[in-house]
């Protein structure tokens, strides 16, 4: 069990390590300024209010789909349905959203550019996780 931590430790700190050389590079790149942690950052009231649809849409999709399969087997969900997902289809959406805003509304241009590039180097990183079974490697 305390190998399962420490593989787990690892992989976190590769990743944390990977993103924060990525994202400092494309910031200096496209000269763009780092955005506060965890806020929301909404560009407009249009853009809170498409965020916060996305986001209450997310959490109902959830719940819902959360009940359709814990009355499923586990071998018959739904794939679609589960939350790992479900959390990648959010992220995909609401960061394309904030692109389309960034892109229209945003002093600087460049910050578009820079959602867009987090976006493919996050779904890059996702897509080589569970392409190379890199879970299966913690078990």
């Amino acid at each position: 069990m305390n190998d399962f931590w420490l593989k787990l430790m690892l992989l976190l700190i590769g990743f944390s390590t990977i993103t924060f050389l990525f994202n400092r590079v494309m910031r200096k790149w496209l000269k763009v300024e780092k955005k506060k942690w965890f806020s929301y950052n909404h560009l407009n009231d249009t853009h809170m209010k498409m965020d916060w649809t996305l986001r209450i849409s997310f959490v109902i999709v959830l719940v819902i789909g959360f009940f359709i399969n814990v009355t499923r087997g586990p071998s018959e969900s739904i794939w679609f349905l589960e939350t790992p997902f479900l959390v990648i289809v959010f992220v995909i959406i609401s960061e394309t959203v904030r692109a389309i805003m960034e892109k229209k509304y945003a002093e600087n241009k460049n910050d578009y550019l820079f959602t867009i590039s987090q976006l493919v180097f996050l779904s890059i990183v996702f897509l080589s996780v569970f392409a190379t079974n890199l879970f299966d490697l913690l078990w």
